[in-house]
């Protein structure tokens, strides 16, 4: 992409009632847009994150057996209705609206429900189990109050992973199955060190369930974390029992604030039983399906990466989720000089090499391009000047250093070889 055709502008100043960092970087950099409390736009910059991180997931997700689907965020009454979660007084999230015939629709805050009910058509002997099923869908929810910029919003994105099995055994070992994916996951995005499988509360149908909670300081959730054992304890089950569950001891935790990046609970055949999903065992006996459901938000987790990653100067992207890969920079205003048409070509050949490139061709002074570049993130800047020439190449930087190198374009171009290769 040429920097001069991409229709967003940094800018010096966040909004004024913007006071998550990571918001006030994103709209900066040009990233996203604040339509309204709550509700952000992704723009061409950082969609190719949201993006990114996406493709991380599904690659996992894949990777363990699970099936993309989409469900509609429209949901009519009576199939939550059997699970007594329609009620506003057991969720106070729900976005609830009429159809012109008078008919009570909701937008779906998450998915179990519908999921449950679904598998009737496809479920109904042991031999079609086990099935997992996940989507990337959109999420409505009538937060109280929307904050943290893309953090806690009242519409996002949601990786929702929902299992079906035969027996607790199966859908236990699946479980865990799921825990070393996402552990995978975290530590592709680049936020695997701060991110600690946590104890929470597992509800009717377990003991535990599991959160992973990432350290920033903008989190909203405290955390005890035990650095021997790399495990962490949410604040609301800090109980002695569950210490003794675990085998640790209160003195040894040290106490955190944290961000919740996902999420993983065994349902049990709650969902099930409600909406009759079962099957038919070897010997013709109906069984219920046993269930679990796996939550990572994707929007929340860039914004964990920017509270977690970035400095004074802007954004910092891990390679993985950076919307390029290299922040071309031409010096030159003279488009008919030596560095101009250098950079040219090495725009055209890392282009045909598969690289993605943002070439900053715009007709600004050197200090508002760095500055940009800075601000923007991307790993690796690669400078084009008459300076650099005369000095024998192009002058590569990495994002988070402060020293640069002097490098041939041949040198370059074989660099990204080897790293496709």
């Amino acid at each position: 992409m040429r920097q001069s055709q991409l229709y967003t502008k940094t800018r010096k100043e966040a909004p004024a009632d913007e006071i998550a960092k990571n918001a006030q970087l994103l709209i900066r950099a040009g990233f996203i847009n604040k339509e309204m409390a709550g509700a952000y736009a992704y723009l061409p910059l950082g969609l190719r994150v949201l993006n990114k991180i996406m493709d991380v997931i599904r690659d996992e997700m894949n990777t363990i057996g699970g099936q993309e689907i989409t469900l509609p965020a429209l949901q009519e009454p009576e199939v939550w209705e059997k699970t007594n979660r329609w009620s506003e007084e057991v969720v106070d999230v729900w976005f609830k609206t009429e159809l012109k015939s008078g008919a009570k629709v909701g937008l779906g805050f998450t998915h179990e429900e519908p999921f449950t009910r679904m598998m009737k058509q496809f479920i109904r002997s042991y031999k079609d189990l086990p099935v997992y099923a996940y989507q990337f869908q959109t999420k409505f929810r009538n937060e109280t109050r929307a904050k943290s910029g893309i953090m806690r919003t009242r519409e996002f994105i949601m990786k929702d992973l929902y299992s079906f099995c035969r027996t607790k055994e199966d859908q236990e070992k699946y479980y865990e199955v799921v825990k070393e994916a996402y552990v995978k996951i975290f530590n592709r995005l680049g936020i695997g060190e701060k991110t600690y499988v946590t104890f929470a509360s597992g509800g009717v149908f377990s003991k535990y369930s599991h959160e992973f909670q990432t350290i920033c300081d903008a989190g909203e959730d405290e955390i005890y974390i035990h650095d021997g054992k790399r495990i962490a304890i949410n604040k609301e089950v800090m109980l002695p029992e569950v210490l003794a569950d675990l085998g640790v001891k209160q003195e040894d935790l040290r106490v955190e604030k944290a961000s919740e990046v996902g999420n993983i609970f065994n349902l049990g055949t709650r969902f099930s039983e409600a909406l009759e999903l079962s099957y038919q065992d070897e010997e013709g006996i109906s069984q219920p399906v046993w269930m679990g459901s796996y939550g990572i938000g994707p929007a929340r987790v860039m914004g964990v990466i920017v509270e977690l990653l970035s400095d004074a100067k802007g954004l910092v992207w891990p390679a993985e989720v950076a919307p390029f890969s290299v922040h071309l920079i031409s010096l030159s205003k003279d488009k008919d000089s030596q560095a101009a048409k250098t950079a040219e070509e090495l725009y055209t050949k890392l282009t045909d090499a598969h690289v993605e490139v943002l070439f900053d061709d715009r007709e600004e002074s050197a200090g508002a391009k760095f500055a940009d570049s800075d601000l923007i993130g991307i790993p690796m800047r690669v400078v084009v000047s008459d300076k650099s020439l005369q000095a024998g190449g192009v002058e590569i930087k990495e994002r988070t250093s402060d020293t640069s190198e002097i490098v041939t374009v041949e040198q370059l171009l074989k660099s990204f070889a080897q790293n496709c290769d």
